[in-house]
């Protein structure tokens, strides 16, 4: 292919288990199908479906790589025969099925998105995973619209700092909860309204003190588990709730009269299983919506470290510590 090499570094999981199973090995670099792009890899993004996988409780979807990694950063290094808007050289960040752990990556060129103007590769790669996810889930699956107020739990992580910026770029009151103080503060600068620390205070008695009484219209929820019922007692008339992850558990004593009295929405989604089609919705969605914000330096991701990725065990490590504040992003070569 046009001079590149043969063969690739890649960050594999080498049985299920701990930060310590992810190896480094060689492996073909491949090329891109009809509709694909391969990608020379800058950085690529951290986030918590690569721990679950690497743990042995997320599997990829048939027919994707075994590699972890849902987004990265880099340059166009080849394109398959139907692609027609990028060509060689240039500057993408990319939602990929897995395989973002690695010197090459391919994705469907659907899922690409132009690298803002001005982003570095580590903060273009920190782009795709959190952004898709908290536009499919607060405003299309959540619906939520100026004026309202969002509730995001564990605001201080990479979803949640994204949710943050979003939902203040479009108007809404932004509540959120956070483990500590420091990272309440830290979401509070990025501008969250109100921040509350669940851990010494009762979060669902202040969300309806600071609202008033009438509770938070959307919610986005990645912890499950007891969150559930509080989630109801939290939600105002009307309140949408998005469930992304289970954190403390799928299951749940919920009293679900609250979902009548009060015509609740109780939804949820995954990214990584959706169809190519809704992949590039969203994409389309974001680069229409959120990329002039980019653009205009309106919002920009928040990275709380960078490992060179053959350290990527290091990476997990400090995730599942839950002590980062924003985005962990793997360098690979990370400039354009």
């Amino acid at each position: 292919m046009n001079g590149l090499p043969e063969s690739m570094t890649v960050i594999a999981i080498s049985e299920p288990g701990g930060p310590e199973v992810l190896k480094a090995e060689q492996r073909p670099v491949p090329a891109p199908a009809e509709n694909e792009i391969l990608i020379r890899v800058a950085a690529a993004g951290v986030n918590r479906p690569d721990l679950f996988q690497r743990a042995g409780f997320y599997p990829p979807p048939k027919g994707a790589t075994d590699l972890p990694g849902l987004e990265v950063a880099g340059t166009v290094a080849a394109v398959g025969t139907s692609v027609t808007r990028w060509k060689t050289g240039d500057r993408i960040c990319a939602l990929t099925p897995g395989g973002g752990y690695a010197q090459f990556a391919l994705v469907d060129s659907s899922s690409v998105l132009p690298a803002p103007q001005g982003f570095s590769p580590v903060e273009a790669a920190a782009l795709p995973e959190t952004f898709f996810t908290v536009w499919h889930n607060i405003f299309e699956l959540g619906a939520l619209k100026s004026g309202e107020t969002l509730l995001v739990h564990g605001g201080a992580s990479g979803i949640g700092t994204t949710a943050i910026m979003l939902g203040k770029a479009f108007g809404a009151t932004v509540i959120v909860t956070a483990g500590t103080d420091e990272k309440c503060a830290a979401c509070r600068e990025l501008g969250a309204d109100v921040a509350v620390n669940y851990r010494n205070t009762d979060w669902v008695a202040e969300i309806k003190k600071v609202t008033e009484g009438r509770g938070a219209n959307v919610i986005l929820d990645i912890v499950g588990g007891p969150y559930i019922e509080q989630n109801y007692q939290a939600a105002a008339i009307g309140g949408r709730i998005v469930n992304i992850a289970f954190l403390q558990g799928s299951k749940a004593n919920v009293d679900f009269m609250r979902l009548m009295m009060k015509r609740l929405t109780h939804t949820g989604s995954t990214l990584r299983a959706q169809p190519l089609e809704a992949k590039a919705r969203i994409a389309a969605a974001l680069e229409t919506n959120v990329w002039p914000l980019l653009a205009k330096d309106e919002c920009r991701p928040l990275i709380h470290a960078t490992f060179p990725f053959t350290k990527a065990s290091e990476a997990h490590a400090l995730m599942e510590s839950n002590a980062n504040i924003g985005k962990i992003v793997l360098t690979i070569d990370a400039s354009w």
